[in-house]
């Protein structure tokens, strides 16, 4: 199995850092928006595909923006969600990294899937500042659970430190902030 992490594009939250980290549930820019609709030349989907996607707003506008008109299966999931790396002990969750709540998805996002194979406290608390032993755990189990869908590739729209975190975990190399993609950058990685 091939797993495709693409990262979002840009997001309002880029703007004017550090003042516009603290912006909550930023939307893409125009940049962004346009970006995304480039993924469609570069990853054409078909409806047998999957995208799992992070339950962020500019994550989800990604994904719906490059799958437009496209019947694939698109799965929201917490263990995609932002992630600081490399982590640090007291890290705290920035305004512009808060999980949309399960219950605005389901409303604002109806034709969504709803990944519920999951803790439910990752819901509320994602794995933004989860312990490295602990995201791994629960990465491992994600991974092998893909493997379940029996499918030859599946994307993920996710977010730099959540790409770089799986990429570190799955090739066993020692990665850096200088190994984050740039919007809508992607990487593919056998499993």
């Amino acid at each position: 199995m091939e797993l495709i992490f693409i990262r979002h594009g840009q997001g309002e939250h880029t703007l004017d850092i550090p003042n516009s980290l603290h912006i909550k549930n930023p939307a893409l820019t125009a940049n962004g928006i346009n970006q995304a609709k480039v993924l469609r030349k570069k990853f054409p989907l078909t409806d047998e595909d999957i995208i799992f996607i992070s339950p962020i707003r500019r994550t989800l506008e990604t994904a719906l923006i490059w799958a437009w008109n496209i019947d694939c299966r698109k799965i929201v999931s917490p263990l995609v969600s932002p992630r600081i790396f490399p982590i640090r002990p007291n890290g705290k969750t920035l305004p512009c990294d808060t999980i949309i709540d399960l219950e605005t998805i389901k409303k604002g996002y109806p034709n969504l899937e709803i990944d519920m194979n999951v803790p439910p406290d990752l819901w509320s608390d994602g794995i933004n500042t989860m312990p490295d032993c602990e995201f791994n755990k629960i990465a491992v189990k994600f991974i092998a659970n893909l493997k379940l869908l029996k499918k030859d590739k599946i994307y993920i729209v996710s977010h730099d430190g959540t790409i770089t975190a799986y990429r570190q975990l799955i090739s066993g190399q020692s990665l850096s902030r200088r190994d984050f993609l740039n919007e809508t950058g992607w990487f593919q990685i056998k499993c």
